[in-house]
């Protein structure tokens, strides 16, 4: 479990979180949602240890990260795993070479134990013959699927994935919803997901976490998002057409 208290960021005269709390609970998706400038990528980043903040803390399963040494965050960062929002492979390696990289970096495996850990990752995401191809040669929706793979290599405690149905067709994205799931489940892994894809928050939402102007301005679950009566949150998330009458029928249905 990660655990939020008032976390404050800000970058010279312009606050960008503004005293966030909040937990996000292992073997559940949870997902970060906003508009543009709400603070959602500073506070993804701040999670990830990639920004430092002025005030408040994180901790993940009572670990205060703040207080770790360096050593100690080393080992932390080896049980976190990142989906990237644009993948993110190296593109002079082969699938299997990329998906090993974090094996390379965090463990003394040899060769052949790299080798066999790659292969049953990337059978887990349905890759099972792609291990010598190229990133150049791979659709979206296998790069993704690789990025997974290489997320999940080093058996994270931790999840994150930045806006992972970016660039995807409606079906791909899907089949990417999931499997992120499908692997949160599995593994029990804290996952938390940085997006905008309203889609992926009535498929997979279990913890929704929705930011503006650098508050947490509400936070519920695929189902209680669709009571709410907060009209920043029905005004972002039901936008669309479609979204409204979603709404409206589940509301008919539940009265």
């Amino acid at each position: 479990m990660i655990e939020v208290k008032d976390l404050h960021k800000s970058f010279g005269d312009a606050h960008i979180l503004k005293g966030i709390t909040t937990t996000f609970e292992k073997g559940h998706t949870n997902l970060i949602i906003g508009q543009s400038g709400s603070g959602k990528t500073v506070f993804i980043k701040c999670l990830l240890g990639l920004f430092t903040y002025e005030s408040g803390s994180i901790s993940y399963d009572g670990k205060i990260f703040s207080q770790l040494s360096e050593d100690q965050k080393r080992d932390l960062r080896s049980k976190i795993g990142m989906v990237f929002q644009g993948s993110a492979l190296f593109d002079s390696m082969t699938i299997a070479q990329n998906v090993m990289f974090p094996l390379q970096m965090f463990t003394k495996m040899s060769k052949s134990e790299m080798e066999d850990r790659a292969d049953f990752v990337l059978k887990r995401v349905n890759l099972a013959d792609a291990h010598h191809k190229m990133p150049s040669e791979a659709s979206g929706g296998m790069q993704k699927r690789v990025a997974i793979a290489r997320a999940i290599v080093n058996n994270p405690q931790y999840l994150f994935c930045d806006e992972p149905n970016s660039g995807l067709d409606p079906k791909t994205a899907i089949v990417i919803d999931n499997l992120i799931q499908e692997i949160t489940d599995e593994y029990q892994i804290t996952t938390v997901i940085n997006s905008h894809d309203m889609n992926s928050v009535m498929e997979i939402g279990e913890k929704i976490v929705f930011l503006k102007n650098g508050h947490k301005e509400w936070e519920g679950s695929k189902d209680t998002i669709f009571k709410t009566d907060n009209e920043a949150v029905t005004d972002f998330v039901y936008s669309s057409n479609l979204f409204k009458k979603v709404r409206r029928m589940y509301l008919e249905e539940n009265q």
